[in-house]
């Protein structure tokens, strides 16, 4: 059973950085795309990037492109989202998710496994 569980939320100030991890297990890490999406209260959840099962390939919605980074290290099973001068308006839950298939998908439907979700909140 594919599992994952991201961590690395917490509260922080506007202008601040933050790394969230998320660590595959159950299944080969390198045999999954990676994606990043965040969902506020009310909303659905939002793509903000992806990587490619080897690293090589990115994608990132247009709002935070400069500002996130997305990486992964198979060797350790995990992605990672590097964000940047985070502002009040990242506040959300924050989701990885696992795609069999090696796309750079913006589409929640495409990705088959789901963290847990962690906690991200920006004070002004």
């Amino acid at each position: 059973q594919l599992q994952l569980v991201e961590s690395g939320g917490g509260l922080v100030q506007a202008g601040d950085s933050l790394r969230l991890s998320c660590e595959l297990s159950g299944r080969p890490f390198n045999h999954h795309a990676m994606g990043w999406f965040l969902q506020t209260p009310g909303k659905p959840r939002e793509f903000l990037c992806a990587i490619s099962r080897g690293g090589g390939r990115t994608a990132y919605a247009d709002p935070v492109k400069g500002r996130f980074n997305i990486s992964r290290d198979n060797a350790k099973n995990t992605v990672y989202l590097q964000m940047n001068n985070l502002k009040p308006e990242d506040t959300a839950v924050y989701y990885c998710a696992a795609d069999p298939w090696d796309r750079l998908s913006d589409k929640t439907y495409d990705y088959n496994y789901w963290g847990q979700g962690t906690q991200v909140t920006v004070s002004s």
